[in-house]
């Protein structure tokens, strides 16, 4: 009898989310078996328990994802996850926290195809400033965005202190530099975006962070992408299925939530089959959603 797909997800909250159980089925795996309340300690044991049982033929159809809330803590997991395999025990892994490495991934290809659009040779020397930006698609988005090289800022409704620390602690984390600005109110918040030549707001769902009217002092922008589904809109005039659409009252192109979802999901379901039928084990992270989600976006363009 030909062994099972097997997928082991590990996440530190209460229960793994519904979204990437159904996305693992989705991709073909056969078993899927969620362990909750995993501590950074138990991630060595969990693996090993996860590869020794299988010999070096199921190693090749057994994966691991890690998901929880926590972006940092995630690649901590990963990390552990990976050196506690011993060859030829070696199985694939990928990290996805509530969905924020793909979320984010998805959200900064879209601003960069979008900018290439405008003529701009992509992020590298754009000012991007991340409304939303201590949380995790946040930190994520905002990580992607100084590797591709932008100068980044995240911001945050709780002050400049609050912003400071996410921006050294996520900036130390990935080897990157960061930035904190502060969003605490509507003055620090058009202060903010003053010089902006991206948005990113990736708030809360259903909060509103930049205004019709704090649009109006962000004269360089060039595009405003928000991952808020939920109404109103995180950006003002930014609809959730506008996909590098003209943002009325500026020379910007707005992305909405819908349109980022759908490279979302494109993304994360092109990790998964990738894990399930890599013929050597890979790890899979915000790099390699980076990567997947600017695939996606180009083999698109390419059949428009």
């Amino acid at each position: 009898m030909e062994r099972p797909y097997i997928l082991h997800m590990f996440t530190p909250g209460r229960q793994m989310s519904p979204f990437d159980i159904n996305m693992a089925a989705d991709a073909g795996y056969q078993i899927i078996v969620p362990y909750c309340d995993a501590s950074l300690d138990s991630i060595t044991g969990l693996t090993q328990d996860a590869i020794f049982s299988r010999g070096p033929k199921g190693v090749q159809r057994t994966g691991i994802f890690i998901g929880g809330r926590d972006a940092l803590l995630a690649a901590d997991m990963l990390e552990r996850a990976k050196n506690a395999m011993v060859k030829p025990f070696v199985v694939s892994l990928m990290a996805d926290p509530s969905g924020a490495y793909t979320t984010a991934a998805a959200m900064v290809a879209c601003v960069e195809a979008a900018l290439k659009r405008q003529g701009a040779a992509g992020l590298d020397g754009q000012r991007v400033v991340v409304l939303g930006g201590t949380g995790p698609v946040g930190r994520i988005a905002g990580v992607i965005a100084a590797q591709a090289g932008a100068a980044v800022w995240l911001s945050s409704r709780n002050g400049i202190d609050v912003a400071e620390q996410a921006a050294r602690e996520t900036g130390a984390r990935f080897g990157v530099t960061l930035h904190g600005i502060s969003g605490g109110d509507r003055a620090a918040v058009r202060t903010s975006i003053g010089e902006a030549d991206v948005l990113l707001a990736c708030a809360a769902a259903g909060v509103q962070v930049v205004s019709a009217e704090d649009l109006g002092f962000a004269k360089d922008l060039k595009v405003a992408a928000d991952v808020n589904a939920v109404p109103p809109e995180g950006i003002a005039g930014v609809g959730v299925m506008d996909d590098a659409r003209p943002l009325a009252g500026t020379a910007a192109l707005g992305i909405g939530a819908l349109a980022i979802g759908n490279v979302k999901y494109q993304t994360q379901h092109r990790l998964l089959v990738q894990m399930r039928e890599a013929e050597k084990a890979v790890r899979l992270g915000f790099a390699e959603a980076f990567a997947t989600a600017r695939a996606f976006l180009a083999e698109s363009a390419a059949k428009q």
